[in-house]
């Protein structure tokens, strides 16, 4: 086993938006296959015909690229295992479903939905199993001419894998050592669908593992109940020199409270909990994305690689993709739950916006620009960033602390007009201006504020008294990054305009 190339996967089904859970299982193959100088596939698990969504595959896509998470195979990328989505593999599936049919590992049943809910409700627990399965309608009670009659006869059936009471599983897993199950606790669980001619998950996860040549699975916890069954399929197949190491990653917690995270969470709190903005195409309902909440894909990666694993050392939890590559491995992730603390993820993205190109910030600003109808260049908005951004945490965080560079004041803070303001501030802002109206365009920052104190000094003014007022014309409160700053990226012209406006509107 050790010595077989490291493949993995991620296989997310398109039902709609990939939730960060599926984020971090995807972040997690990739990290150990990149660890291991091995390989990474992309599966799309389509069988569930019912809960397909149209446009979820793209966006599963669209998603995992924009974090930097690549594959070396699979759906949109090719490969020699292909095809790559499960709606596409019929035949193939149905040649296994026939294998454990000879075999005697599994059978045809033919109960309708009714008559499986009669059951239900005339035996409490009701589990199709080795103790019910003889009183059902299936193929092990009818006889062999009945069971293709109902088939020529175009009755839908389900193929039923036959499992075995009282055996005992054990699943070696990567995190969890060694995880004991009584086969008892199963049910016949269904493997194939005539209605759709298509498998289920657990038929069609363990074909395509084996086919694809998978080494290890990386899932969630909730699939933990399913791997006893999947380990008796691979029995039944005669795979299990074949059969892959599992390593079941710990739920993602709510922040607060008890369960796992959801949705409802982050609409309660105000987080994404989705990598994208998403807009479901049949209610119209949009949920928001950490792209278009000013989120760094970085930032994202790094702050989802944390939560529930540590590198186990007083490395610096701040990592690049490739400083996660290298100190990641499975056995240092928890068994408990990861609690889903948004507020650091703010912290990171605030660490990786200080440390970002302030022309790619810039870039990714301009939309937000563009949409209150302001024309500018991304070189001045690299500037407003680079003074703004120790007080941002978003992309939007940022045009909240820079707009005033962007859009002069036509109104003023109530507050602090009433506490900054004074009778004799238009005298003042009329001699300001004439001090400044004496430089070149440019003001630059250092000269201009020993000019500015200079005749503050000589005329005997408050320093603070004068320099709140200045702020207020400026940026029409009390908050900005240092005033002499502000007015060399303003110019000249334009911070005398706001000091003319400020005397025009109070006096």
């Amino acid at each position: 086993m050790s010595q077989r190339r490291v493949r993995v996967r991620f296989a997310p089904s398109p039902t709609g938006a990939l939730h960060i859970g599926g984020v971090r299982t995807a972040l997690y193959n990739y990290l150990f296959a990149q660890a291991h100088g091995g390989d990474m596939i992309l599966r799309i698990e389509d069988t569930d015909s019912q809960r397909f969504v149209p446009g979820a595959e793209e966006y599963i896509i669209e998603s995992l690229e924009w974090l930097g998470i690549k594959f070396d195979e699979g759906v949109s990328y090719g490969g020699p295992h292909g095809p790559y989505r499960q709606s596409e593999r019929r035949e193939i599936y149905r040649a296994h479903v026939d294998q454990l049919l000879q075999a005697g590992r599994a059978y045809i049943a033919f109960d309708t939905p009714e008559e499986l809910e009669a059951k239900r409700q005339s035996i409490p627990n009701f589990q199709y199993d080795a103790s019910t399965r003889l009183s059902m309608r299936n193929s092990l009670v009818l006889a062999a001419e009945e069971v293709e009659r109902l088939i020529q006869e175009g009755e839908q059936y389900v193929v039923r894998f036959k499992v075995e009471p009282n055996e005992e599983i054990i699943v070696q897993d990567i995190i969890r050592s060694e995880v004991s199950f009584n086969s008892s606790i199963l049910d016949d669980k269904v493997l194939y669908k005539s209605a759709d001619d298509l498998p289920t998950y657990h038929l069609a996860n363990i074909v395509d593992d084996h086919l694809m040549q998978i080494s290890h699975v990386i899932r969630g916890e909730e699939w933990l109940p399913s791997s006893p069954l999947h380990v008796l399929l691979y029995r039944a197949f005669g795979w299990e020199d074949t059969m892959p190491q599992f390593a079941h990653l710990p739920l993602l917690l709510k922040p607060d409270g008890n369960g796992k995270l959801s949705k409802r969470d982050g609409d309660r709190l105000g987080f994404p909990v989705f990598p994208l903005r998403w807009v479901d195409p049949k209610t119209g309902e949009v949920s928001s994305g950490y792209r278009e909440s000013g989120y760094l894909p970085e930032a994202l990666v790094n702050f989802v690689a944390l939560l529930g694993w540590n590198p186990g050392n007083e490395h610096d939890e701040v990592m690049s993709m490739q400083e996660l590559i290298h100190h990641f491995k499975l056995d240092k992730c928890s068994k408990a739950g990861a609690r889903f603390d948004y507020q650091k993820g703010r912290w990171f993205n605030h660490h990786y916006l200080q440390q970002a190109d302030p022309e790619r910030l810039a870039r990714l600003l301009m939309p937000l620009i563009r949409e209150q109808g302001i024309e500018t260049t991304e070189s001045y908005a690299a500037r407003v960033i680079e003074l703004v951004r120790e007080r941002s945490q978003t992309i939007p965080e940022l045009w909240e602390q820079g707009s005033f560079f962007f859009l002069a004041p036509t109104s003023y803070d109530e507050k602090t007009v009433a506490k900054r303001w004074r009778p004799e501030s238009k005298q003042w802002f009329e001699a300001l201006i004439a001090l400044l109206s004496q430089q070149g365009e440019q003001l630059p920052s250092l000269e201009t504020e020993t000019l500015v104190k200079q005749w503050i000094e000589t005329s005997e003014l408050s320093l603070g008294a004068v320099m709140n007022c200045f702020r207020l014309a400026l940026v029409g409160a009390s908050r900005g990054p240092h005033i002499f700053d502000i007015t060399a990226l303003l110019g000249r012209d334009e911070t005398i305009a706001r000091l003319q406006h400020a005397i025009q509107v109070l006096g």
